[in-house]
């Protein structure tokens, strides 16, 4: 295990429970989560329904995580050195795949706030669903390539999603990185340039590409 994947942190207590129900009718307990509480459905689904920025939008709807998660991924697939592998691909999709059980996409100011707690929370979480899928451990390479384009969506999101200026992105949100001038993912599946998807799209988008790199989904 690298620098890049810390060890999953142990629940303070074993008789500390926290259970949320899932779409699926299945529990999950969000302070010692198990690796086969949820299924596949049931976490696009929940990522459909987590909202960055606060939910603030410019548009009708608020953008989701798993429409963020499916830019980054195209972001990704833009500047890597060769095609990514089902595992790669994999790992890009469900980097902030611990929103879906804590239900919002917390920003990196408020989880500093928040504390060791909080951090111990979503590491344990995020350890579920490292063990769940498999996912490989990043290299510092490819934890770099990720971070540069997670920050791009960040920007890029900020204006033509929220309506952060230019100048606000770089001085209250310090992202330096340019914004983007062409939404990947329209490409992929059409539509309107950075317009955030329907809960119902953004839930059936994000599980096909996860069940097209996970030949174990359930």
């Amino acid at each position: 295990m690298n620098a890049l994947m810390p060890k999953t942190p142990v629940s303070p207590h074993p008789s500390t429970r926290a259970w949320m129900r899932l779409p699926s009718g299945r529990h999950l307990d969000l302070m010692n989560p198990s690796p086969d509480a949820w299924t596949d459905e049931d976490l696009a689904v929940r990522l459909a329904r987590t909202f960055r920025w606060g939910g603030e939008s410019r548009w009708p709807r608020p953008l989701s995580v798993a429409q963020h998660s499916l830019t980054v991924l195209e972001i990704v697939r833009g500047a890597a050195p060769g095609p990514l592998s089902p595992p790669q691909t994999l790992r890009e999709l469900l980097h902030d795949a611990e929103e879906a059980f804590l239900g919002f996409d917390c920003i990196s100011p408020l989880k500093r706030a928040l504390g060791q707690p909080f951090a111990d929370v979503t590491a344990r979480l995020m350890g579920a669903v490292q063990r769940r899928y498999g996912l490989p451990f990043w290299t510092p390479a490819e934890h770099t390539l990720h971070k540069s384009a997670d920050l791009a969506a960040a920007a890029t999101e900020a204006a033509h999603v929220v309506g952060w200026s230019d100048v606000e992105i770089r001085d209250v949100l310090r992202i330096e990185l340019a914004v983007l001038d062409t939404d990947p993912l329209v490409a992929a599946y059409g539509g309107t340039p950075w317009e955030p998807w329907s809960v119902d799209v953004a839930a059936e988008r994000f599980l096909a590409a996860m069940m097209l790199h996970n030949g174990n989904g359930t």
